[in-house]
């Protein structure tokens, strides 16, 4: 895991913790997981799933992720020229 992504990680948990200040480390990785639809036992759950839960997990389900969102275009013709990098 690169320094970025550890940083990440830690910074989303810091917050998600503090809402649930009376779990254990394991009991709130768990959670995240069984709340992203996951069954898997925790040691065989991704850390990507886990990321996902901690960005996503409060938002509307049918919302779009925050990275794909800010590349969005709704006219077809722009998001043509914007990928050939013809207009910024």
């Amino acid at each position: 895991m690169n320094q970025h992504k550890i940083e990440e990680i830690t910074d989303l948990l810091r917050q998600h913790w503090l809402k649930h200040q009376d779990l254990q480390l394991t009991e709130l990785l768990q959670q995240l997981a069984t709340q992203s639809g996951s069954d898997l036992p925790l040691h065989q759950v991704t850390d990507d799933t886990l990321f996902y839960q901690l960005k996503m997990g409060g938002s509307e389900q049918h919302e779009m992720l925050p990275g794909i969102a800010k590349d969005c275009e709704d006219d077809f013709k722009t998001a043509l020229l914007k990928a050939r990098g013809i207009i910024d």
